[in-house]
């Protein structure tokens, strides 16, 4: 997999000017006039050291052998690379959430490039060889099918959530210059933790009973079901128990839980899931801050982060 990359004045400047005013625009798009109290929310969160909230999700998800995928911005995770080896010493995948957390269709596309390739290559330097990314904030534009096949990963677990794509039980691909694409892409559930907990205010009871739900009908049509669940919730106290009784109930139904490159690898190999397992339940969640300093920063990032390493 290629990953040099020749970083422009240019390209370089057009990410790192996204001010903090810009930012701050796109908080209020998203969250209107409760900007103040998302950003209240995301303290009290952060107040939990992000390996407690790791550590968390390891122990829930081992007693039924279940695997879960981290997207991680890369900035991100070369500020704390013992954290991301410790993801993948216990069996866990690490893919790509881009360079920086910035909507890719807000920048040009010599840009996006850039950042998702610098993303790989300093992952790589931290050891992790990336098979799998998801773009920020799930935003695509229609030239990144094509950014992808060419940077050779393995598949995509955020273009799935296009509403074109929203009802898809099955690994799809899509048409990259006339032919069928290589990588393989996964159709995201809707059912993400801060729609559930940020937006709709459910209790761990109710995020429970909406996941089997969700996990019965993939068990129901054989396909695959991909969640995205992001750790700095659903590694709290208060919800990891949600994703425990998740994972232990697909299994009990037939569920397989492996990590995206593993689903990937075995679908495109064998067109059907091992041994007796009735669908494929893959847990995911978008590392996109250790700290809540971090949180804040990204002004800052998107200014000296982009220099070389």
């Amino acid at each position: 997999m290629s990953t040099t990359s020749n970083l422009t004045p240019s390209t370089l400047s057009e990410v790192s000017n996204l001010s903090g005013i810009q930012y701050a625009r796109q908080l209020a798009k998203r969250w209107g006039i409760r900007a103040p109290q998302q950003f209240l929310r995301m303290w009290r969160l952060h107040r939990i050291p992000f390996d407690s909230l790791l550590s968390n999700i390891f122990e829930a998800l081992d007693s039924a052998g279940a695997r879960f995928a981290f997207p991680t911005v890369a900035a991100v995770a070369s500020m704390r690379p013992e954290l991301v080896r410790w993801i993948e010493r216990e069996g866990h995948e690490v893919a790509s959430h881009g360079y920086v957390h910035v909507r890719y269709p807000q920048i040009s596309a010599r840009a996006r490039r850039e950042d998702l390739t610098r993303s790989i290559a300093v992952l790589g330097k931290l050891g992790v060889n990336v098979q799998g990314f998801r773009a920020p904030y799930d935003n695509y534009t229609d030239d990144m099918p094509l950014m992808l096949e060419e940077l050779g990963l393995a598949w995509d677990g955020g273009l799935g959530y296009r509403p074109e794509h929203r009802g898809r039980h099955m690994f799809f691909h899509v048409d990259v210059g006339g032919r069928q694409s290589r990588v393989t892409y996964i159709p995201l559930n809707v059912w993400s933790d801060d729609r559930m907990i940020d937006t709709l205010g459910m209790t761990p009871a109710q995020i429970t009973k909406r996941l089997k739900i969700e996990a019965k009908r993939a068990a129901e049509h054989g396909g695959v079901v991909m969640f995205d669940l992001h750790p700095i919730r659903i590694g709290q106290n208060k919800y990891v128990g949600c994703l425990r009784e998740l994972a232990e109930y697909a299994v009990e139904i037939g569920g397989w839980c492996p990590t995206p490159a593993e689903a990937v690898c075995y679908w495109n190999d064998k067109n059907r899931w091992p041994g007796d397992s009735r669908f494929c339940m893959l847990l995911t969640g978008d590392i996109d801050n250790w700290v809540f300093s971090d949180y804040l920063r990204r002004q800052i990032w998107k200014r000296y982060l982009w220099r070389g390493v």
